[in-house]
């Protein structure tokens, strides 16, 4: 598949919405309930970006959006500066043609750029895809914390996975 992976505008918001709703409604890759609109996505975009943090779209030749992938803080506290924590999402119909690791690898390019030192995923324990993905792009499990979430009347697990990007001593 012919993709283009870009930082987001303002202009990806309303596709980024739908990928994020569709996800809320009928999914447990995100363990929120509540749908969002194009001003919250736009926000979360530009607040994203103000921190310095990547927000990264993959777009089809004739500019359809079909994933988005974002990382940020691991954790606010000093100690875990070297760390971020990234999302990537891709639209129903486009799963399993390799835009989750197309999204992920440039992601890890970025926080390699960045001086970041590891990277961290937290999956749904069930989402054997996923699991999968991070495996093929060189994340290795870090521990599952059981039901940690709760979402469509059930417990969730939530697996750790994590990718070292250098061998350099903190700093």
């Amino acid at each position: 598949m012919n993709i283009v992976i870009r930082d987001a505008g303002p202009d990806d918001a309303a596709g980024i919405v739908a990928i994020y709703n569709e996800a809320v409604a009928h999914g447990t890759a995100i363990w929120n309930e509540r749908r969002v609109d194009v001003a919250d996505r736009l926000a979360w975009i530009a607040a994203r970006q103000a921190a310095g943090w990547p927000v990264l779209v993959a777009l089809d030749p004739q500019g359809q959006l079909l994933g988005y992938g974002s990382f940020a803080d691991f954790r606010a506290f000093d100690g875990y500066r070297h760390t971020v924590e990234h999302s990537v999402y891709v639209r129903a119909d486009c799963r399993g043609a390799g835009l989750g690791a197309a999204l992920l690898l440039a992601l890890v390019e970025r926080a390699k750029a960045a001086g970041k030192h590891a990277m961290v995923a937290a999956i749904e324990a069930g989402n054997t895809a996923s699991l999968r993905l991070h495996a093929r792009c060189g994340f290795e499990p870090a521990g599952t914390l059981r039901q940690v979430g709760a979402k469509f009347g059930r417990w969730l697990d939530l697996s750790f996975m994590q990718r070292l990007l250098d061998e350099l001593p903190p700093r």
